[in-house]
């Protein structure tokens, strides 16, 4: 197989024309994707069984669960700091051989805090191997192409939402929870193993001009009004999809609803949808443009909450497919711009969305959580709806750089 960067650098014609040499590119892509982070959403499908294991509130289980996040918003901000001396290859490799480590010891994890700290690791090692994935897709794709590369690349980790959360409930239902974890484990060494096979035939990449001081970098990202709403629509866009797609869980196993834990698995085929329609967010930014593409994105997001205060299993998983097809578009949408927008020191500035991008997620579990527990299913939704809402308004700043689609 030849390595991702022939491939990135193919003609643009190619890519539009869709030749095979542009179908395996975003195969790779999404493949290497869905293997770095099939662990950062599988535990919300068999949350209910976590709470019962550690008998703990939902509240509580919804944070530990996703304390990864802050793991990946801390990863996320030094490897973006560090990218300029990082080598691509060697450092992907490397955080998914280690990521292997916490996923298994999960298995054995004595108590909420082993398991918290745990899953904070996991989140240090994914947000590594991501956020340099990133980088390097900025690096090697052109402007005309980038848009498909990193809609490639979020549309594996919408995969890895739907599979991952399919494969987790299926695991603990059948062998326990143990096994669960273990599986994830080769799947991490899996994605090492494609890295391997993948990244190791690339040509040198051009060198990387480093910053005066990272610092300095990343002060100036912050000076630029689109890229700073840009990284706060990240934080808006995670703090609503975990919002709803931690809590929904204990929703769809309470009455009137009263689902199974296997049912619950088969729930998450709602992910299905947005697995396509997000292949497509490159297209729509470069025909209609970023803004136009974000706010048609969270318009559908806000249309599937009201269905998701249904006592109706129907109208439920309608509001989960429109929000999951929202927010993932959205995200891809905004990846491509901070790719675009930074005229240098990219990695700085995706390891910056990154890292908001993910702690948006876990002010989410922390905020929402409090919500649903105190008052319910229907104050966590209107909270998600207002970070919606926010994001909407945040997207008004997202002028384009030159040569980029407004």
């Amino acid at each position: 197989m030849t390595g991702i960067s022939t491939q990135l650098k193919s003609d643009a014609l190619e890519m539009h024309g869709h030749s095979p040499g542009a179908v395996l590119r975003s195969l790779v892509i999404g493949l290497t994707a869905f293997l770095t982070v099939v662990d950062l959403f599988a535990t919300q499908a068999i949350l209910p069984s976590l709470t019962r294991h550690y008998n703990v509130s939902p509240a509580e289980m919804g944070v530990a669960v996703n304390a990864s996040t802050l793991g990946m918003a801390i990863a996320s901000l030094v490897v973006g700091f560090l990218s300029p001396y990082i080598d691509r290859r060697r450092g992907i490799l490397a955080s998914l051989i280690l990521l292997a480590v916490p996923t298994t010891l999960l298995a054995i994890a004595p108590d909420l805090t082993a398991f918290t700290v745990l899953r904070i690791a996991q989140g240090l090692c994914m947000a590594a191997a991501f956020a340099l994935t990133l980088a390097y897709l900025g690096e090697q794709c052109s402007a005309m192409d980038a848009g498909s590369a990193f809609a490639a690349y979020i549309t594996g980790n919408v995969a890895s939402n739907l599979i991952g959360r399919l494969v987790s409930a299926a695991l603990v239902d059948t062998l326990g929870l143990a096994s669960n974890f273990y599986f994830f484990a080769l799947l991490n060494l899996a994605g090492a193993v494609l890295v391997y096979f993948t990244i190791e035939r690339v040509t040198p990449m051009r060198a990387i001009s480093a910053a005066p001081s990272p610092f300095a970098a990343a002060i100036a990202h912050w000076r630029n009004p689109a890229l700073r709403s840009a990284f706060a629509i990240g934080f808006c866009i995670l703090f609503a999809f975990i919002g709803t797609f931690t809590y929904v869980n204990f929703v769809l196993v309470r009455a009137p609803l009263s689902l199974g834990r296997m049912d619950l698995g088969f729930v998450y085929f709602v992910f299905a949808p947005s697995v396509l329609t997000t292949l497509f967010a490159g297209k729509a930014v470069a025909r209609f443009g970023t803004r136009p593409a974000i706010w048609a994105a969270l318009a559908v997001a806000a249309l599937g909450l009201p269905l998701m205060l249904s006592s109706h299993l129907s109208e439920v998983l309608a509001g989960m497919v429109l929000v999951g097809i929202g927010t993932f578009f959205a995200q891809a949408c905004a990846t491509g711009f901070v790719g675009q927008a930074a005229s240098e020191n990219r990695g700085i500035a995706s390891g910056t969305y990154l890292a908001c991008y993910f702690l948006g997620g876990l002010v989410g579990s922390a905020a929402l959580g409090h919500l649903f527990d105190r008052f319910g299913w229907t104050a966590c939704v209107a909270g998600v709806g207002a970070s919606l809402a926010i994001a909407a308004l945040l997207t008004v700043r997202l002028t384009p750089s030159a040569g980029s689609p407004a």
